[in-house]
């Protein structure tokens, strides 16, 4: 999807592993995460169809962040261009229904605020540093040189529970397109 950050076509595609099974139907806990915009995002009261993707790790142009063989692990590489994706597709998502649309990973605002500038993203990051979200949520997660990351996954959110979920996602940078269609479909 972007030109900028093309994705090799070499990559694993990631198996269905049944680690999502149990989210479809689960309320969302009464956790609030800070957002990069410097407000925090109460969980429990998103709006209506509320989409939150969640990434494993954004790198970073002025550092080296991304372990050793990311590449080798299905479904790991492309969250930049899974977050191109969701900004090309925020608007017709928006007019689809979907009251607002956030990222969300282990990465601190601070480090999450850096990539949604240099990417000129129009919706908020949230940061789950604490692990909070991903350990009531039981989130699905891979382990890479001793660091635990979140498997990539999305979640669609109406009246504080989880109403579908993509997983696994693959490739990420189409991803934002299917979530779109499935938006679409599911609202006529």
């Amino acid at each position: 999807m972007s030109e900028d950050f093309p994705l090799p076509d070499n990559l694993p595609v990631p198996e269905d592993d049944g680690a999502a099974d149990h989210l479809r139907g689960m309320e969302l806990p009464e956790l609030s995460l800070p957002a990069t915009d410097g407000t925090t995002v109460s969980l429990h009261k998103l709006p209506p169809r509320t989409v939150i993707y969640v990434y494993p790790l954004t790198g970073r142009p002025d550092t080296d962040v991304i372990p050793a063989g990311w590449e080798a692990v299905p479904g790991a590489r492309g969250c930049t261009p899974e977050s191109l994706g969701f900004r090309s597709q925020y608007e017709a998502l928006r007019e689809s229904g979907v009251g607002e649309v956030y990222g969300l990973s282990t990465q601190t605002s601070e480090y999450q605020r850096e990539a949604r500038d240099r990417l000129d993203l129009p919706f908020e990051l949230l940061s789950d540093a604490e692990w909070e979200v991903a350990t009531a949520l039981e989130l699905p997660t891979f382990t890479i040189e001793g660091a635990d990351y979140l498997k990539r996954l999305t979640l669609v959110v109406s009246d504080g529970r989880i109403e579908h979920v993509f997983y696994p996602i693959f490739p990420p940078d189409e991803h934002a397109g299917n979530v779109l269609a499935w938006v679409s479909n599911d609202s006529q």
